[in-house]
């Protein structure tokens, strides 16, 4: 199964919706379908093509939602049409982050896709951006593709873009920029080379496709940065012969729940702990109440946090007591919490199991 993300910049000619780079693109997915690879597509330029139509530039969030809602039909109406010249069938699946942290939401999102491509239909995704506010945006179409790519099992995610794939500075101010070819690992050194590169009509920099980059390999998933101009090279994607930089899928694969927790929620507020609580949570160990210094924020037990030392994030946990019953219980050993919460609770504040440590900021700030 491939995933493969066009951009707004890539979709969308002097406003109106570029017919032509969808019939590459759906010409490419043909070849990889009889060649038993199962595309899904990630696609963005609802709102641009929304508001070429309605002869508008919105700026306030409810005019870019009526754009979105209009530039959504133009957007599926192209995609099907050219699909139906190949005989393919597609179906459009409209998403925001909430329906990626709800893991019953999650579980439905999964069941839809996995029946369309089992029944040989392509899914065409993209934000719900006629009903998106911030509090529910991904954000990004990046970032939304490398979220579904574990939901249907993908081995390779690819994402079109206005460039070649990832240099050591912006090609377009630099011409001394040194292209990369393969990235076995994503170091700090190769996220400094995410200099933003947002076009007129899209959202996304290099920087969100080296997150991207992160989401997917941690997954176990290789990525491909790849020009849409060299669209005609995607059924490339599985062979030596591809055009981009490729991201290979790390060894150290992350389980289910924590890439979830990690990179599919979003925290609700903040427990602030000690050195050796810092430490034990580094360790593999469960967050005890007699660790904690502070917590802020409205969350409930049950909900995702971020836990913090000296002000940085050092990783996400579910904890089992909500915000007022934490600063109640904190610097408390576990024999205590029982007598000053008048009720029988948990023992620790999150469980070693439903905690993920933050190695390196490379692979968070989401």
């Amino acid at each position: 199964r491939i995933v493969v993300k066009i951009g707004s910049s890539s979709l969308i000619s002097e406003g109106k919706l570029n017919k032509v780079r969808i019939l590459d693109l759906i010409k490419e997915l043909f070849i990889l379908h009889n060649n038993d690879v199962k595309p899904i597509i990630v696609t963005s330029g609802a709102v641009a093509v929304g508001a070429y139509k309605l002869g508008v530039k919105p700026k306030d969030i409810k005019m870019k939602q009526a754009c979105a809602a209009v530039g959504q039909a133009i957007l599926m109406n192209g995609y099907e049409s050219i699909c139906d010249l190949y005989g393919l069938k597609c179906a459009q699946i409209l998403v925001n982050h909430d329906d990626f942290e709800d893991r019953n939401r999650l579980l439905h999102l999964e069941n839809t896709l996995n029946a369309l491509i089992e029944n040989d239909v392509i899914p065409i995704v993209n934000e719900n951006d006629a009903l998106a506010v911030e509090e529910i945006m991904v954000g990004d179409n990046d970032t939304l593709a490398a979220l579904i790519a574990p939901i249907v099992s993908a081995d390779r995610l690819v994402l079109l873009s206005d460039i070649d794939g990832l240099y050591t500075d912006n090609p377009k101010t630099n011409p001394n920029a040194k292209f990369i070819r393969c990235v076995n690992e994503l170091t700090k050194e190769i996220m400094s080379y995410g200099h933003d590169s947002s076009t007129s009509v899209g959202t996304g920099g290099m920087m969100t496709k080296l997150k991207a980059a992160s989401i997917a390999t941690s997954a176990g998933i290789d990525m491909i940065i790849m020009n849409a101009n060299h669209i005609d090279r995607l059924h490339n994607a599985y062979n030596e012969e591809f055009d981009g930089t490729l991201f290979r899928a790390s060894k150290d694969r992350m389980t289910s729940r924590s890439h979830w927790i990690l990179y599919k929620t979003r925290p609700h507020g903040n427990v602030y702990v000690d050195f050796g609580c810092k430490n034990a949570l580094i360790e593999r160990k469960s967050l005890l109440a007699k660790g904690i210094i502070a917590s802020d924020g409205i969350f409930e037990a049950g909900d995702v946090v971020n836990i913090l030392y000296n002000n940085e994030v050092v990783a996400k946990g579910i904890v089992n007591y909500n915000v007022y019953d934490i600063n109640k219980i904190k610097g408390l050993p576990s024999s205590k919490i029982n007598e000053v919460l008048g009720y029988k609770g948990k023992s620790v504040v999150s469980h070693a199991n439903n905690i993920v440590i933050i190695d390196g900021w490379c692979n968070y700030e989401l």
